[in-house]
C-alpha cells in the first residue's frame, strides 16, 4: 500500500512546528503576547480545576459569561453525553468518504485500484505510526517491519481488544488528541468578530478544527464545504452569528460527543445547535430539557419550544404543566402568562388538578398580580373555569371574591354572572363534562381473586387490565376507566410477581387454587438464602439494590424488619419499621420507600393496619405519613406521575373487598380516592406499561364492565 498526498490545504507538520517556535518564541521574548497566553493557560488551568470541584469555579464564570447569565448557574453544570455519538461520527465520515467529500489521501492498493480516504481517521487508527510517516517520510519501511513483529508478539493480546462501540469511542478520542495539538486542522472559525479559540476543559486548540469532522456533525458545515461558495476553499469562515461561548461549547462536542448543561446556557446552546444544525448536539439539549424539566422551568421550556416548533418538546413541556398545575400555578412565570396562554390551559381536559375550585384560584391569583391591564380580561379568562363541578361549599369562595371585589368599587365588573347560571343549571354546552388525563404510561393489574355471585365462591382471574385515564368531576369526585388489555395465556393465577423487562410484562409464579399443592412453578438462579422464611412482604430496588420489609416469618408472625438483600452476601438488616406489618405495599417515590396497607398483630389475632410511614435510605430512618383512609389488604401498588397509587385489596376485619383505588401525593401529603376498580381486587399485581395508541383509543375497544 502507498500513500499519497492529494490535498492539503495546509500541511500538518508545517503547522504543528510552526506553532512550537510559535510559542518558544513567546515564551522567551515576553511582552503583551506573553501575558496573554500566559492567562489562557492559567485560565484552562482554573477551569479544568472547577469541573472537578476546586474553588475557583466563580472566577471561572466570571471569565465565560455575562453577570445575567452568572446569576442563572445556581449549581455545577452537568456532563451530558450522547452515548451513540462515536458510531454515528464515524459512520457519517464513512458517507463521506464514499462519496470522495473532503478526502485528503490517495492510497494505491494492488491491480492498480485507489482508494480516496481521510487521513484524520487514519491517523486516529494508527496515531503514533503515521505522525512518524509525515515527519520522517523514509520511516515508512522499518516502521511496517516494526509493526509486524509487534503484531505477532500481541497476538494472544489484540485478540482481547476492544471492538465494536469501545473501538470506535478509542478512535474518537484520538481524533480529538490530533484535535488539542492542532494536527491536521484544516480551517479557522471565528465568531462574534474574533477567531475562535478553543479552550475547553483539557483542550488548547486555537483557531483550528477539521473540515471532515465538522461536515459529519453539522448538515450546516456539510453543505458550506460542499456548495462551491467561498467557504469551501478558505482557510478561515467566519460566523459573526454565533456566539463565542455557544461555538466553543459546539465543537467541543463534535470531537468527544458530550456537553456540560445547566439551565443558564441549555437555551442558547439548543437555539445555536438548531441554527447551524449541529444534530448531536442538539439532541443531547432536547434530551437534558425534556429530562430535566421542573416546576421552575416548564413555562420557560414550553414558551421556547413553542417559538423553535419543537413539536416532541413543547408536548413534553405541555404535559408537565398539566400533571404538575397546582405546583406551577405557585411560581412567578405562572403570573407572567399572557391570558391566551392561560386560557389554553385551562381549557384543556387533562388539566391534573383536585378540584375545580383550584382553576379558579389560579384565574384570581393570575388577574390580582396586574389588576390594572387584567381586569378588562378576566370574564374572558374566567370561562376556563368549569363552575358546574363545583360543589356549595366551593362555589361560596367564589362568590366571597365577587363581593370582595364589588365592595372595592369594580360595579361595572360582572366576572361571575355567567358562573351562577352555570353552577345552579349546568352548562348543556359543555361536551366534555369531566377533565380527563390520559398517562402516556398505564397501571396495569394481572390476575388475582375475585367472588363469583352466582357460586359464592372465590376464582383466580386470567384476566389483565388497565387504567386507560383517571377522570375529575364534581367536587372532589373522581373516577378511572377501566379497559380489557386482555387475559393470561395459561391458568388463572393470584399471589404471583410481575415485572417489565425491556418494555415487554413477564409474569411469574403464583397460585391456581387454595391449597399447597395448588403452588405454580417458578424459575430460578442460585442465589444467597433469607435469614428466615418470609411471606406477605414487600420489595423495591433503589440504587440498584433489594430493600425488604415486613411479612409473615415462620410463625406467621407480622415482622418489623426492613433489610437489604444481596443475592451472593445476603441480608444487611436496617432500621425497623415503627409499626409490624406484612401484605402491605412499598414504592419507591422521590428517594424515599412509601410503605402503606397491609395487616398488623393484634394479640392473637391480625387487624388492619391504615397507618403508613415512609424510609429514607440514605439517613436509615422512618417517618410517618398520612394514615390511609381506607382499609388495603394484600393490595397491588405502583407508581404514576409522580404519585403512589393503591389499588384494591381486602379488609381483615369483615373480608370485604376494598374496590378503591388511592393516590397518595407527596406535594400535598393527602390521600385522594381516585375511583373503583374493575375485575379483581384481592392479590393482584401491578406495574406500568407504555401501551401503543389503537390500544387507548375508543374506535374498537370493548365495551366496558361496570365496576361493581
Amino acid at each position: 500500500m502507498e500513500f499519497t498526498r492529494r490535498y492539503l490545504p495546509m500541511e500538518w507538520e508545517e503547522r504543528w512546528r510552526r506553532e512550537k517556535e510559535r510559542r518558544k518564541k513567546v515564551m522567551e521574548e515576553g511582552g503583551e503576547e506573553f501575558e496573554r497566553e500566559n492567562k489562557k493557560l492559567t485560565w484552562i488551568k482554573a477551569y479544568n480545576d472547577s469541573r472537578m470541584g476546586m474553588k475557583e469555579k466563580e472566577d471561572v464564570k466570571n471569565e465565560r459569561m455575562s453577570q445575567d447569565m452568572m446569576d442563572e448557574w445556581d449549581d455545577e453544570p452537568q456532563k451530558c453525553t450522547k452515548e451513540t455519538y462515536p458510531t454515528e461520527i464515524f459512520q457519517a465520515m464513512e458517507e463521506l468518504r464514499c462519496c470522495s467529500v473532503l478526502t485528503d489521501l490517495d492510497l494505491s492498493v494492488k491491480h492498480g485500484l485507489t482508494i480516496h480516504a481521510h487521513s484524520l481517521v487514519l491517523a486516529a487508527l494508527r496515531f503514533k505510526l503515521l505522525l512518524c510517516i509525515w515527519e520522517f517520510p523514509g520511516f515508512w519501511s522499518s516502521a511496517k517491519k516494526e509493526e509486524e513483529r509487534e503484531r505477532k508478539k500481541d497476538a494472544e493480546k489484540n485478540k482481547r481488544r476492544i471492538v465494536g462501540e469501545e473501538h470506535r469511542k478509542v478512535n474518537l478520542q484520538s481524533i480529538r488528541q490530533l484535535w488539542e495539538d492542532r494536527v491536521g486542522c484544516d480551517v479557522e472559525l471565528e465568531a462574534e468578530g474574533r477567531t475562535f479559540h478553543v479552550t475547553f476543559i483539557y483542550i488548547f486548540c486555537p483557531f483550528s478544527a477539521h473540515r471532515v469532522i465538522l461536515s459529519s456533525s453539522s448538515d450546516y458545515f456539510h453543505a458550506m464545504f460542499r456548495s462551491g461558495m467561498k467557504e469551501t476553499h478558505q482557510t478561515s469562515v467566519s460566523l459573526l452569528m454565533m456566539g463565542a461561548n455557544e461555538l466553543e461549547a459546539l465543537l467541543h462536542c463534535c470531537y468527544s460527543g458530550h456537553l456540560f448543561l445547566d439551565w443558564g446556557c441549555v437555551f442558547e446552546l439548543t437555539s445555536t445547535a438548531l441554527q447551524f444544525q449541529f444534530q448531536p448536539a442538539l439532541s443531547i439539549c432536547l434530551s437534558y430539557l425534556e429530562q430535566q424539566i421542573d416546576v421552575q422551568s416548564c413555562l420557560d421550556v414550553a414558551a421556547f419550544a413553542e417559538a423553535y416548533m419543537l413539536s416532541d418538546l413543547l408536548e413534553t413541556a405541555e404535559d408537565f404543566i398539566l400533571m404538575h398545575f397546582q405546583e406551577v400555578m405557585a411560581t412567578p412565570k405562572f403570573l407572567e402568562l399572557t391570558a391566551e396562554k392561560l386560557l389554553d390551559l385551562l381549557r384543556h381536559d387533562a388539566l391534573c388538578i383536585p378540584s375545580e375550585l383550584a382553576v379558579f384560584r389560579a384565574v384570581v391569583a393570575w388577574i390580582e398580580a396586574d389588576p390594572t391591564q387584567r381586569l378588562c380580561q378576566a370574564q374572558e379568562v374566567m370561562t376556563g373555569v368549569r363552575f358546574p363541578f363545583m360543589t356549595f361549599r366551593e362555589f361560596r369562595e367564589v362568590r366571597a371574591v365577587n363581593l370582595k371585589m364589588e365592595c372595592s368599587g369594580d360595579d361595572d365588573l360582572y366576572l361571575y354572572r355567567t358562573a351562577l347560571k352555570e353552577f345552579g343549571f349546568g352548562d348543556s354546552s359543555l361536551v366534555v363534562q369531566h377533565r380527563i388525563r390520559y398517562p402516556k404510561d398505564v397501571l396495569v393489574v394481572v390476575g388475582g381473586d375475585q367472588l363469583d355471585p352466582d357460586e359464592g365462591q372465590r376464582r383466580p382471574s386470567k384476566q389483565m387490565w388497565f387504567a386507560n385515564s383517571l377522570h375529575n368531576g364534581t367536587g372532589l369526585v373522581k373516577n378511572m376507566e377501566w379497559r380489557i388489555l386482555g387475559e393470561m395465556p395459561e391458568r388463572a393465577r393470584f399471589r404471583h410477581g410481575i415485572s417489565i423487562l425491556h418494555k415487554k410484562l413477564y409474569v411469574a409464579g403464583g397460585c391456581y387454587y387454595y391449597s399447597k399443592a395448588d403452588t405454580m412453578k417458578s424459575a430460578y438462579s442460585f442465589t444467597h438464602s433469607l435469614d428466615q422464611p418470609l411471606s406477605g412482604h414487600a420489595a423495591v430496588v433503589w440504587g440498584g439494590e433489594i430493600f425488604i420489609s415486613g411479612g409473615f416469618n415462620l410463625k406467621y408472625q407480622c415482622l418489623v424488619s426492613m433489610f437489604l438483600y444481596h443475592p451472593e452476601q445476603g441480608t444487611t438488616y436496617l432500621a425497623d419499621m415503627v409499626h409490624d406489618r406484612a401484605q402491605h405495599c412499598m414504592e419507591s417515590l422521590a428517594q424515599r420507600f412509601y410503605v402503606a396497607g397491609g395487616v398488623c398483630n393484634l394479640r392473637e389475632f391480625y387487624t388492619d393496619l391504615l397507618s403508613c410511614e415512609s424510609y429514607d435510605p440514605i439517613s436509615d430512618t422512618w417517618t410517618a405519613f398520612t394514615t390511609l383512609p381506607l382499609c388495603h389488604v394484600g393490595a397491588a401498588s405502583a407508581v404514576l406521575e409522580g404519585k403512589f397509587y393503591v389499588l384494591g385489596g381486602y379488609s381483615q376485619e369483615d373480608y370485604s373487598e376494598a374496590r378503591l383505588v388511592h393516590r397518595y401525593d407527596p406535594g400535598t401529603q393527602r390521600w385522594e380516592n381516585m375511583g373503583k376498580m374493575a375485575g379483581p381486587v384481592t392479590d393482584i399485581r401491578a406495574c406500568l406499561l407504555h401501551l401503543p395508541a389503537h390500544l387507548r383509543g375508543s374506535t374498537g375497544q370493548k365495551d366496558l364492565e361496570k365496576p361493581h
